[in-house]
Order: C-alpha cells, then sequence, then structure tokens
C-alpha cells in the first residue's frame, strides 16, 4: 500500500528496455535511509516491486514480463529518472490517497499548459477506465497522487505545482510520453459492486 506522495527519485543505471523481463538497478539511497528489508515494496514510477537486494548508493528489482507490458517500463532506457515511494507504514500520516502500485494502463500525455505557477496536463483516458476517473476525484500519474481538475469524453487533467514538477519526474514529461495511470481502487470496487448489481437485475 502507498499513497502516491513521492519521496526521492532515482536515476535507473541498469536496464535492458527491449527485453520483457530482467534485473533493473536504480541508483538511490531512498532503501538505505528507510532501513527497507529485503523483500519490502516499493513504488518505482507508481509500480509495486520488491527490493532484491541495496546497499548505500542503489537497489535492484526484478522485473517480470507482466510488468513490462502493463507499464512504461519498456520505454525507458538507463539514466531514465523514476519516483520513488516505500511502502505506507502503519505509523505514517495518509497522505495523498490509498495507492496500490498496480498501473492500469499506460496512457499519452496529449497537452501542456502553463496556468500561472502551474502547469496543466492533459492526460488520454481509455473508455473502459472513465467511470474511475472523476472531476475533484484522485488518480496516480507515475506514481504522484493527484487530483483531477477536468474530465472530458476521452481525456482528463490534472494541475501541478512548482514542487510537484521539482520534486517528481513530471517535470521532464513532454506531450507524448506515456505514464502510467493508476485510477481510484474506491472508485474500482464501487464500479464493481454497480456492474453486479445491474447482472442481478436483469
Amino acid at each position: 500500500m502507498f499513497t502516491g506522495i513521492i519521496q526521492g527519485t532515482g536515476k535507473i543505471r541498469r536496464w535492458n528496455p527491449a527485453v520483457n523481463s530482467g534485473r533493473m538497478t536504480i541508483a538511490s539511497s531512498l532503501p538505505h535511509q528507510w532501513q527497507s528489508r529485503i523483500g519490502d515494496s516499493i513504488a518505482l514510477s507508481g509500480i509495486c516491486l520488491t527490493v532484491v537486494d541495496y546497499d548505500e548508493r542503489e537497489f535492484n528489482v526484478d522485473v517480470m514480463p507482466e510488468t513490462t507490458h502493463r507499464t512504461n517500463l519498456k520505454q525507458l532506457q538507463p539514466g531514465a529518472s523514476v519516483n520513488l515511494e516505500p511502502a505506507l507504514l502503519a505509523t505514517q500520516r495518509l497522505d495523498g490517497h490509498f495507492v496500490l502500485g498496480h498501473v492500469d494502463a499506460t496512457v499519452p500525455v496529449v497537452q501542456l499548459n502553463q496556468d500561472e505557477n502551474a502547469v496543466r496536463m492533459r492526460i488520454e483516458l481509455p473508455s473502459q477506465y472513465r467511470a474511475e476517473v472523476q472531476e475533484k476525484g484522485s488518480v496516480t500519474i507515475n506514481g504522484v497522487s493527484l487530483t483531477v481538475t477536468t474530465v472530458g469524453p476521452q481525456d482528463f487533467e490534472v494541475s501541478l505545482i512548482p514542487h510537484t514538477l521539482g520534486q517528481t519526474n513530471l517535470g521532464d514529461v513532454t506531450v507524448g510520453d506515456l505514464v502510467n495511470l493508476e485510477t481510484d481502487v474506491l472508485a474500482k470496487y464501487v464500479k464493481g459492486m454497480m456492474s453486479d448489481d445491474k447482472s442481478r437485475t436483469r
């Protein structure tokens, strides 16, 4: 379980995006700072992965084909920046929203507009997730908890403050880039229950 409040960024040091699976090395001291245990979960740009080893300079995760197919890892080259968040402890403050680290889709950024001190980011929204994305609701983009500002028939928009742009890899995103989308888990369950109710009444 995560919250979408990014604790740091890292750089991919070793990874072959041409293959579907393998070990990825990320340059970051975050697991060392958090005194992580081997086997702990960490969200890497919104993807829940398992720390398999680490030292004070870097850590390793194993990536399986299912993860590669579902996320934007297949497009990331060594040197790319990734957002990092260790798994939530029960004793921590719950900022952001409930995030599972299970990416629903990779979606392109279709527009970026400066809005005084913020940047409005418009993102394509596949039709099957439309009911799970609501204005003023929460979504996770590359692991970052964000508030939906507007929703259209085929896209939605979030607004990014300077802190988010400076402390996460969203500041590096350009139009056309694929980002990892996780919709609100509560919306998923409501949608599922409503679908079950409709099925029973037919």
